[in-house]
């Protein structure tokens, strides 16, 4: 079947078997394979890209689903000179990653939540990243990292 989309801001069109998953369609039909497959399962995040503006974990979601949909990856946070995108740069910066296996869909998730509440505080981002596990961090980090990201994404 064919799946024509928007990835990061391009126009695709791409053949691909009606039971392919979208991380399918990202990293072995796009190679975008910053998305990430974790659980297989949606319950770790890891998988975790926006859809038309909202954040949902690709494990879950059959290509044919997001026919005609806008989908950003994390290679799509980056602006075109490569500069980062502030979430990414929070990230860096207050060291919210040590494996980074988790990240691409922590980072993900972090920017959607930033757009959708954008007054949280910190026992409001550590609930609503629930859905996104990390085995490294003890999450500490990256909590200062999305508020950090989120102070740095309104004063941009």
């Amino acid at each position: 079947m064919q799946v024509q989309l928007k990835v990061n801001g391009q126009s695709r069109t791409v053949d691909v078997p009606p039971n392919t998953l979208l991380v399918q369609l990202l990293r072995e039909h796009l190679g975008l394979t910053g998305t990430h497959v974790g659980c297989d399962t949606s319950q770790c995040g890891a998988c975790t890209v926006i859809k038309d503006g909202r954040a949902i974990k690709s494990c879950n979601v059959l290509a044919g689903q997001v026919s005609g949909a806008d989908i950003t990856t994390i290679e799509g946070l980056s602006a075109p000179d490569g500069a980062m995108h502030p979430m990414q740069a929070a990230f860096k910066e207050c060291h919210g990653l040590q494996c980074g296996f988790c990240t691409p869909g922590m980072v993900m998730s972090a920017v959607d939540l930033c757009k959708h509440h954008p007054k949280a505080g910190e026992a409001e981002v550590r609930e609503l990243l629930e859905g996104n596990l990390c085995r490294c961090t003890g999450y500490q980090n990256i909590v200062k990292a999305v508020l950090k990201g989120k102070a740095d994404m309104a004063s941009a």
